[in-house]
């Protein structure tokens, strides 16, 4: 009887379980209307009760075969309970089945998500912004603005109007490539401690029986990376809270975006003085070219600095300069007027001696950066971007505002500088 109940409980439970995810959508509610338990962690808890419901239906016909073994005879009674119980552990089976496909096709997961897209969806966000006056501050971690009416600092224009559709036509964006051409790595310090290779001298050589072997160097040297901090905040009307596409487009279109450029411009570019990160440029190698031999062109010049690399044992997998510099390239015609590199009809990827290039503006003009990227260096995320709005600020509560600020932490540890050969392309006087 006790094995009964417990199918009843589990049936119960799964019954609830789908009469409230139709009401409520994703996630139930406690009386106070604060979102408690997801669907999906109802889901899984409803799983164990059934799976534990299907071991007692299972208990149950291995007693009736074993008493048929011992040639017992079931009472009618008996019977009914058992094809009760099978069938009541399938349907319910089935039902959560069908549960989790309804939360995996409309209901659950990130998957595919807009950094601002997960923001106006989290829970708490929505519990945040349904507030007639939200106070406090709410946190969402995303990992890829104002509404005022003029066009004054701190002003984006009237973005609350009636029958928002978010921003039709995405605003212009540099495209980042800087990050994926480095080693990836997470910490969960303030700083990288490393050893820097410094030197390395190459005494390998044939050796006669019995003589001294000679020896090589390999000298390191000890190196800091600190974890840099990366953030912008802007202010917007409190309303902008209840509306989730212009929310989104701003997460999306300027304070996600905006950090990802700066994080660009500082691993390429950065100074490492103060709270710059040192980025791939500072710390490269010179160019000077190798085995006395000159360079006529750009395209001459990147050959070269491709050799000075390969010279020092690290065989480069990339070029990176400004997309003007590319173009000049890319146009150079012979003595007929056909291009010697572009090809206007091509879709291949660009590419010189064998290597990708990447154009970035983040690369000055007449500048160009080669190196065996992801030997030279490797990026360590202590903090992903993260967006944070809140309403504790006296000028915000007089004015009806919200803060709206979005942040990340990393650090680049740069291992091998001599993998790194930066310098002019000599395209400009």
């Amino acid at each position: 009887m006790r094995k009964m109940m417990m199918l009843g409980s589990a049936m119960a439970l799964l019954g609830a379980m789908t009469a409230a995810e139709r009401a409520q959508g994703r996630y139930m509610r406690s009386p106070d209307g604060h979102p408690t338990k997801s669907a999906a962690d109802l889901a899984r808890e409803t799983k164990e009760a059934v799976d534990k419901a299907v071991d007692a239906v299972k208990a149950i016909a291995e007693d009736a075969l074993g008493k048929a073994a011992a040639g017992e005879t079931l009472t009618k009674s008996a019977k009914e309970r058992a094809d009760e119980a099978l069938i009541a552990a399938t349907e319910a089976k089935d039902a959560l089945r069908e549960l989790n496909e309804r939360i995996d096709a409309g209901l659950g997961g990130d998957d595919g998500q807009t950094a601002g897209e997960r923001f106006v969806n989290d829970a708490g966000f929505k519990s945040f912004a349904e507030q007639t006056r939200p106070r406090g501050r709410h946190i969402v971690e995303v990992k890829d603005i104002t509404s005022l009416t003029t066009d004054a600092a701190g002003s984006a224009g009237a973005l609350i109007q009636s029958d928002r559709r978010g921003l039709q036509v995405p605003l212009p964006q540099r495209r980042m490539t800087v990050r994926a051409l480095l080693a990836p790595g997470t910490t969960s310090s303030n700083s990288i401690e490393y050893e820097r290779e410094k030197l390395f001298t190459n005494n390998a050589a044939p050796v006669a029986e019995g003589d001294q072997k000679p020896q090589s160097e390999l000298q390191f040297e000890d190196a800091t990376a600190n974890v840099r901090t990366i953030a912008h905040w802007m202010r917007a009307s409190v309303q902008i809270l209840a509306d989730a596409p212009a929310m989104r487009s701003i997460i999306d279109q300027r304070l996600r975006y905006g950090l990802a450029y700066k994080e660009e411009a500082q691993l390429l570019n950065g100074s490492g003085v103060g709270q710059n990160i040192l980025g791939l440029v500072t710390a490269a190698t010179a160019y000077a070219a190798p085995g006395s031999l000159t360079a006529t062109t750009s395209v001459d010049v990147l050959r070269l600095m491709i050799l000075q690399a390969a010279l020092a044992e690290f065989p480069p997998n990339g070029i990176v300069m400004n997309p003007i510099d590319w173009a000049a390239i890319e146009m150079q015609k012979d003595g007929e007027g056909r291009y010697l590199i572009g090809n206007p009809q091509g879709t291949l990827s660009p590419t010189l001696w064998g290597l990708p290039v990447v154009a970035t503006q983040a690369m000055g003009i007449d500048k160009a950066l080669v190196g065996a990227f992801d030997l030279a260096a490797q990026i360590f995320d202590r903090q992903d971007a993260t967006v944070e709005v809140s309403t504790e600020d006296a000028d915000n509560f007089t004015r009806n505002k919200v803060t709206i600020r979005a942040e990340e932490r990393l650090a680049l540890a740069i291992y091998r500088q001599q993998a790194l050969v930066y310098g002019d392309l000599g395209r400009v006087a």
